[in-house]
């Protein structure tokens, strides 16, 4: 897989089926390891050691509507109150993080109201803060968990 602009974590891979498998910690099941799951994989830990993130407040892949369809979320993480506070659209390293991903993000947002949202592709990583009217304030980084 392809070298990211994400700190390195230990992963436990097996191979089954003529296909890679990577564990996730948070849905506690190995999934298959495509480009995008390594982005996930290691935007989860880097949120989790980096960031302060505690881990039984992340969500990972649920299901939620938009505009009465079922859509999935990368990663939604949870304050103490059980409020979204970041949610996380990950691409695989080939995507550009263009308008069409930030506005998927903002969609999946309407459902969820997080104060924060972020996209990443595992080598470029945008945040931002949603104001009470839907403004978005960009930030020079991810924030650290304050739940």
């Amino acid at each position: 897989m392809k070298s990211l602009n994400l700190p390195p974590f230990e992963y436990k891979v097996k191979k089954q089926n003529g296909q890679v498998w990577i564990f996730d910690s948070i849905r506690k099941r190995y999934v298959v390891l495509t480009p995008e799951e390594w982005v996930r994989q290691h935007f989860i830990h880097f949120l989790i050691e980096r960031k302060g993130y505690p881990a039984q407040l992340i969500a990972v892949e649920k299901e939620i509507q938009v505009c009465g369809m079922k859509r999935r979320f990368d990663i939604v993480c949870y304050d103490r109150q059980a409020t979204p506070y970041l949610i996380v659209e990950c691409k695989a390293p080939s995507v550009s993080l263009s308008q069409v991903v930030f506005d998927q993000a903002f969609q999946y947002n309407l459902s969820i109201s997080a104060r924060f949202v972020a996209i990443t592709n595992g080598c470029e990583h945008y945040c931002g803060e949603i104001s009470g009217t839907n403004q978005f304030r960009g930030l020079p980084e991810i924030p650290d968990f304050e739940g």
